[in-house]
């Protein structure tokens, strides 16, 4: 470990990863690092490349280039892409690094991938409990699995926020995936009752009923957030809903509400790359509902 601290490797290097490693250097002094995104061979992976130089990260040449020599793997892709990480990086694990897999799937797909890495790394589940800015590497974190309670001292000397969910891979997934029914479920009510308010001319009436049941709530900022979020990582959301499906149904819950919270998080994903809709992320509520009726309306 160069100047006592771990050399760290990325596998997927998009906005987790990125703000994860700009902590890192910045507040950490972490100096080596290096990524690695199949995006990086794509020309739409140039936004990467160069966010990577911006930080200071070494840009691998694979996934084996990425994890030579690094002490912390973190696995930060997309949540159908997990298993097949994890497989890209198995046979070219030396020392037995920490692998943290911060990707938002379900408990089962955390065991599988811990199955698969074996003795080749110490992997460990990793639940990221907020938006990964402003705090960045400092976002509350929850680790579990037999390797957790060894790597905590070492990321929270990193000032990292991590706590211990348990010693069983898939406990802090199941944390993770069970909270996001409410949370992510939320934002898609948001957009299903603020779309039809607007349409009824009824948002800031129906706004200020809220308070009567919701008195420590400003939907006022809520909604915009709410909106804003699902038009930036509506696709993302909907791919992480898939797995909290997944999980509801390992535990013997039918995922009713949640298959609906897919659709519509995929739906304003795909709204959100409309030029119409992005204008407008960064206005007012008013602005921003009506572009997305009107994108809406378009798309049916």
């Amino acid at each position: 470990m160069p100047n006592g601290k771990p050399a760290i490797a990325f596998i997927g290097f998009g906005e987790a990863g990125q703000a994860i490693a700009a902590g890192l250097r910045e507040q950490a002094g972490i100096a080596t690092m290096a990524a690695w995104d199949i995006l990086f061979a794509q020309s739409r992976g140039d936004a990467l490349k160069r966010a990577a130089g911006a930080v200071g990260v070494r840009r691998a040449d694979s996934a084996a280039d990425a994890v030579r020599g690094a002490d912390i793997i973190i696995a930060a892709v997309t949540a159908a892409s997990s298993v097949d990480a994890a497989r890209s990086v198995k046979a070219h694990l030396a020392g037995a690094p920490y692998v943290l897999d911060i990707n938002s799937v379900s408990p089962g797909r955390k065991q599988e991938t811990a199955k698969l890495i074996g003795e080749a790394g110490r992997y460990v589940d990793v639940a990221v409990l907020a938006p990964i800015h402003p705090a960045r590497h400092a976002t509350p974190m929850l680790l579990a699995g037999p390797h957790a309670q060894a790597i905590a001292p070492t990321l929270a000397a990193l000032g990292m926020r991590v706590s211990i969910a348990g010693p069983e891979t898939g406990a802090a997934a199941a944390i993770k995936m069970v909270r996001s029914v409410m949370i992510k479920g939320i934002e898609a009510l948001t957009l299903e009752c603020f779309l039809a308010a607007s349409r009824a001319g009824v948002v800031d009436e129906v706004a200020a009923s809220m308070k009567n049941n919701y008195p420590g709530l400003d939907w006022a900022k809520i909604v915009p957030y709410n909106l804003e979020r699902m038009a930036n990582h509506g696709e993302r959301r909907a791919a992480e809903m898939e797995e909290v499906a997944d999980t509801l149904r390992e535990l013997g819950v039918e995922p009713l509400m949640t298959q609906a919270t897919v659709k519509r998080q995929r739906e304003m994903g795909q709204l959100g790359t409309q030029q119409s809709v992005r204008g407008v992320l960064d206005k007012d509520r008013a602005a921003m509902l009506g572009a997305i009726s009107a994108a809406a309306r378009d798309r049916h």
